[in-house]
């Protein structure tokens, strides 16, 4: 585990087959209890595109030939919680979910995106990888973990401000 404060370096990659996503109900932290695209640690030498595809492969067991880079998204809290995330998607053909390590996975119709627990800056990330915007997503949390501010660098849009 790193130093508090120092950022942990991270991929995500958004599945999509039609309107569903296959994302992970997680097991363990962060984020237990919450689905999530597929993702983890960028090993130390490891390209984030590389990253991306061996998560893939890791928790899925699908062999991705590539991924389309998306933007990247930058936690920051005054506690443990700092990531530096670089977020990918693939389209994919349907398939069944295997067992994963991390927690369950499941394909989840995009119109049930907004009744189930997701990191609040999710729904961002999927709004903007399904309308093919680019971003620089910069989140800002409190001492609790709690979101206070998401802004998207390249537009310079607010996102959310508690």
């Amino acid at each position: 585990m790193s130093k508090v404060g120092l950022k942990e370096t991270a991929v995500l990659c958004v599945l999509r087959s039609g309107d569903e996503l296959l994302l992970l109900s997680r097991g363990r932290e962060p984020n237990k209890g919450l689905y999530v695209p597929v993702g983890g640690h960028v090993d130390p030498f490891e390209p984030p595109r590389d990253a991306a595809i061996r998560e893939v492969e890791e928790e899925t067991g699908l062999l991705l030939a590539d991924v389309r880079f998306c933007g990247v998204l930058v936690e920051t809290s005054p506690s443990k919680y700092n990531w530096v995330t670089f977020v990918y998607s693939a389209e994919v053909e349907r398939f069944p979910p295997p067992d994963c390590s991390e927690g369950v996975l499941e394909w989840v119709a995009t119109s049930r995106l907004g009744n189930i627990a997701t990191p609040p800056t999710d729904a961002f990330i999927y709004r903007f990888v399904s309308e093919g915007r680019p971003f620089v997503m910069d989140a800002r949390f409190d001492d609790s973990l709690e979101l206070v501010l998401l802004k998207d660098e390249i537009s310079r849009e607010v996102l959310y401000a508690r």
